[in-house]
């Protein structure tokens, strides 16, 4: 089971976060932010930058109630929403 570690953010929407695999990603958020519960992060830079790893559901959360499948995150699956309208989003590196 993929989980998140540790977070950090980069730059804008722009995320690092390592996995219980030991590896790294960089993973641009922007795309994901999309929702009643995801659009207040977008537009409000100071509750985006309430991200931190959630370590009982492995992955991130923000204080809002937000959180993002770490196998979305990990570049695994997609949110079911953009399945059948965005082609495959990877993780950048």
């Amino acid at each position: 089971m993929i989980a998140v570690t540790s977070v950090q953010i980069v730059d804008g929407f722009s995320v690092s976060l390592e996995f219980n695999t030991d590896e790294r990603k960089t993973v641009d958020l922007a795309p994901f932010l999309r929702g009643p519960i995801f659009e207040p992060l977008k537009r409000n830079p100071e509750l985006f930058n309430t991200l931190r790893v959630d370590v009982e559901l492995g992955t991130i959360v923000w204080d809002n109630g937000a959180d993002v499948d770490p196998d979305v995150l990990y570049g695994k699956h997609q949110p079911a929403w953009m399945e059948a309208t965005c082609p495959t989003l990877t993780p950048t590196s």
